[in-house]
């Protein structure tokens, strides 16, 4: 018999992780800013970094909404002509 295993996430643990992902780059950037005089250059790179996966994250899930939208809308439309 062979076992299967199902990972399930749903919308709102999506929407909680990047929440939580945002949350935590602000952190990092008060803190940069708030000891830039002691800030390396590798610390700017880093929070550059991290600021450009979570705009690609966001953009992906945004994505994913207007997927989620339009294959609503179109079954929508196939209803009205039936």
């Amino acid at each position: 018999m062979a076992l299967t295993s199902k990972a399930t996430l749903s919308f709102a643990t999506l929407i909680c992780a990047y929440k939580k992902l945002q949350s935590q780059l602000v952190s990092q950037v008060k803190r940069l800013s708030s000891k830039i005089s002691q800030a390396t250059p590798g610390s700017f790179i880093l929070v550059q970094f991290q600021m450009s996966q979570v705009t690609q994250i966001g953009e992906s899930i945004s994505n994913l909404v207007a997927q989620v939208n339009s294959v609503i809308m179109k079954s929508i439309s196939n209803q009205r002509v039936q």
